[in-house]
């Protein structure tokens, strides 16, 4: 029996980021983790093989619409789907055998198999029991299913088998109009699949700003994706490898049949906590199974904590890794804090998304004056260049004091570009400071900037 300062379980984000905090702050540690490799669902099935894909695809955007404009001429590439995968795979395995690398050099034992909690203070991984002062779970998130809907990762797939599939299908139905859905049904749109988006709500990214969601659903139509919203899903059926979707619109109950090669299925995801006998133990869980943590992580039972996706909170890998600093600190006696008004949300596609903070929906229930300074892209030399004018900046403001509150932006590098306001928010600036601030010429930066001059006189290119 080997005895650690602090056993995680989990080797994703959230996990592996905390162990090796752990260690940094002189904490005996150990990770649990079940996967071959590490690094959890983000870099093994995840965040990151879907971008390796988006990135991919959109080369293959760029050479079949923008290249000759530039005077790139030449035939347009083909796609070898087999030596796509390689490349992806290969992204995958250089990021997980890094983090390998890291629990290596900071002396982090690494226990391989599944965990449970037998006991406070004892995890227990195949055959053998370990002691810990502290247990942290970090056991993150699996694909949420649908009544009707049967999973079988070969034509009905969750976003694990969607980034393996064995060709790119002619059809494809995405149900579920989020992050993932978006993301992997645009992947598969450049690589000429056809396209439907089934969203059982209005509109598409639920909790977005309205008007960048708007804008995000014309692009994606002017993209090929057909979109359908207010459509219930009831449920699928396969034969012959082929998927027949049926669903009911809200607005008149009508209903429709969709024929598909392929069906993903990306309607969020839930809390993976199985088998770690959190009933036993009486640590308390919500009615959706994350599990309960107070202000410092601490679940009801003493010296067992939990962080990231099996916990309340957006399900964003940087979360969980912000949550894992914390309660690495607060168990080092430290006082660890995430200010969970400053996470931001970001979808990779083209354009990309990203937001933090306040919505002018939320701002609105909230009952708070505020101002609004907005910027479009087409004023943006740099984004004109690289055929990306459309979208915008929006930044919102305290209408009395000027304090950024939030903000929205759809465009090039949007998912770059958030951090700008991210930094400005967790140091209360306001609108004017990032106003006064100068921002290099050309980039497609530039845009904050007017949007935060657009919150006082007016922006200059508009």
């Amino acid at each position: 029996m080997a005895s650690y300062d602090v056993i995680v379980i989990g080797g994703g984000p959230g996990g592996y980021v905390c162990a090796i905090r752990c260690a940094q702050l002189g904490l005996k540690t150990a990770c649990v983790e079940a996967r071959e490799t590490l690094g959890g669902t983000c870099l093994n099935v995840g965040c990151i093989p879907s971008k390796a894909l988006l990135h991919a695809s959109h080369m293959l955007h760029e050479a079949e619409h923008n290249f000759a404009t530039m005077g790139l001429k030449g035939k347009s590439p083909s796609v070898d789907w087999a030596q796509m995968q390689a490349y992806k795979d290969d992204t995958v395995a250089q990021n997980t055998k890094g983090i390998e690398f890291l629990f290596k050099k900071n002396k982090i034992d690494w226990l391989k198999g599944w965990g449970s909690i037998p006991a406070a203070g004892k995890v227990k991984v195949g055959d053998e029991v370990h002691e810990a002062k502290n247990i942290v779970i970090a056991t993150g998130s699996e694909p949420a299913s649908l009544p009707g809907v049967e999973i079988d990762e070969k034509v009905v797939v969750t976003s694990t088998g969607a980034l393996s599939l064995p060709k790119v299908p002619k059809t494809m139905v995405v149900i579920g109009g989020g992050v993932i859905g978006l993301e992997l049904g645009s992947v598969y749109a450049r690589l000429g699949s056809s396209v439907t988006v089934v969203e059982f709500l209005d509109a598409l990214i639920p909790g977005a700003d309205a008007e960048v969601a708007r804008t995000f659903q014309r692009t994606l139509k002017k993209q090929g994706l057909n979109i359908v919203t207010g459509a219930a899903v009831q449920g699928t059926s396969v034969s012959r490898n082929k998927a027949k979707v049926s669903y009911k619109l809200r607005k008149d109950d009508s209903e429709h049949v969709l024929d598909a090669d392929c069906v993903l299925l990306a309607t969020g995801r839930k809390p993976y906590t199985d088998g770690l006998g959190l009933d036993a133990l009486g640590v308390k869980t919500t009615q959706r199974g994350q599990i309960e943590v107070d202000a410092r992580w601490r679940t009801t039972v003493d010296g067992i904590y939990a962080i990231g996706d099996a916990v309340p909170g957006p399900m964003l890998a940087h979360k969980a890794e912000d949550e894992g600093m914390a309660v690495a600190e607060v168990i080092a006696g430290q006082h660890g804090h995430v200010n969970y008004g400053v996470i931001p949300g970001v979808i990779y596609t083209a354009p990309e998304v990203a937001s933090v903070g306040e919505t002018e929906d939320s701002l609105k229930a909230a009952g708070r004056a505020y101002k609004v300074g907005k910027f479009s892209f087409m004023g943006n030399a740099r984004a004109k260049a690289m055929f990306a004018g459309e979208g915008f900046v929006k930044i919102l403001a305290d209408k009395e004091t000027d304090r950024v509150l939030g903000a929205h932006i759809i465009g090039p590098g949007a998912g770059e570009m958030i951090h700008e306001i991210c930094v400005a928010m967790e140091f209360g600036a306001a609108a004017e400071d990032i106003a006064r601030t100068c921002h290099a010429h050309p980039t497609c930066s530039e845009a904050v900037r007017e949007a935060a001059l657009a919150c006082g006189d007016g922006p200059i290119h508009a």
